[in-house]
């Protein structure tokens, strides 16, 4: 019988390990697998919205890019071209307006650039295609993962790389977590109720309008910081106290170092001198109406001596654990 020496069988169990990983790591990125920590599960409007061979491959899109959850390349196709289902000039072929085209909509030479730093996985079309949803959804995970999102170091910033606009920042932000299943943390975001969601949807429509003290509305020709979240709310069927420092003293704030979701409302002052409100919509951001001068807009939750004063949750699918007032 042959006898191997202990080197020899190390470096067998050793060759088996490798052999394994790699197996392993071929198997997640052929099927998505990503890291569990950072990658929800689909929601139902997920499920019932999106295409199963688009779902396929966001999923598999943003395992590529460690702390990207697919839901955001989801939100963008779904902005873009309705997961590639619109037939607007430049979706399936030529270009739009702006020199975009395919499902993910971008410009030729970013694309290609993109490509060229990224080379595309096997699976869609020789060369790679802007049109070929393969091509363009992993070409998409690509410019987001190098515009910020690889860790989920800046998930806006590389939103906002992708299309220099707020508003279309809070619409991807938006659309995603309504991707998400409920209960999913990713990004370090919680899930919204539908009514928060309503409550953000609704202070997209108002970006840009004028500041105006005790503004309730574009009939008063603008807003003031809480005459901006209650009229969000309102829009919700959710009836808040008018001012800030009522919505404030209104319920218990969320406990300090709680996840915040989309349609949290936001406070900065003293638990007895609040002196501004906002809604949070992800990332790192709200939207707000500032002061006098500074339209309705979004801004960073936090900021270098800020008197930031807590959150509230106005409504949850899953209750958040309240602290005490």
């Amino acid at each position: 019988m042959l006898k191997l020496s202990t080197a020899v069988i190390g470096f067998v169990i050793g060759l088996i390990v490798l052999i394994a990983a790699a197996v392993s790591g071929v198997v997640s990125a052929l099927f998505g697998g990503g890291d569990s920590a950072t990658t929800s599960p689909p929601s139902e409007a997920a499920l019932t919205d999106i295409p199963g061979d688009y779902l396929a491959l966001y999923r598999q899109a943003a395992s590529t890019c460690p702390g990207l959850d697919w839901s955001t390349l989801a939100a963008i196709g779904k902005i873009e071209t309705d997961h590639g289902r619109s037939n607007l000039p430049g979706v399936h072929s030529g270009a739009n307006s702006a020199g975009a085209g395919g499902p993910m909509q971008f410009l030729q030479s970013t694309f290609d650039s993109v490509v060229q730093r990224n080379p595309i996985p096997p699976g869609g079309a020789s060369p790679p295609s802007r049109y070929n949803p393969h091509d363009a959804i992993y070409a998409a995970a690509a410019y987001l993962c190098e515009s910020g999102a690889r860790n989920g170091a800046d998930i806006y910033g590389a939103v906002y790389a992708y299309n220099h606009a707020d508003w279309y920042v809070s619409q991807v932000l938006n659309q995603a977590a309504q991707y998400k299943q409920a209960g999913a943390n990713s990004g370090g975001d919680a899930p919204a109720s539908p009514q928060a969601q309503q409550a953000v949807n609704y202070g997209q429509g108002q970006l840009g309008l004028p500041y105006v003290w005790g503004g309730n509305g574009p009939q008063d020709g603008g807003f003031d910081c809480s005459g901006l979240t209650t009229a969000a709310y309102q829009s919700a069927g959710i009836t808040l106290p008018r001012k800030a420092q009522e919505q404030y003293d209104a319920g218990p704030r969320l406990p300090a170092g709680a996840p915040l979701a989309p349609g949290d409302l936001v406070f900065y002052g003293t638990p007895n001198n609040i002196h501004h409100v906002a809604l949070y919509i992800g990332a790192g951001k709200i939207l707000h109406a500032p002061d006098y001068g500074q339209p309705v807009q979004i801004g960073n939750l936090r900021w270098d001596g800020d008197d930031y004063a807590g959150a509230r949750r106005i409504v949850s699918k899953i209750q958040a654990p309240a602290a005490q007032p």
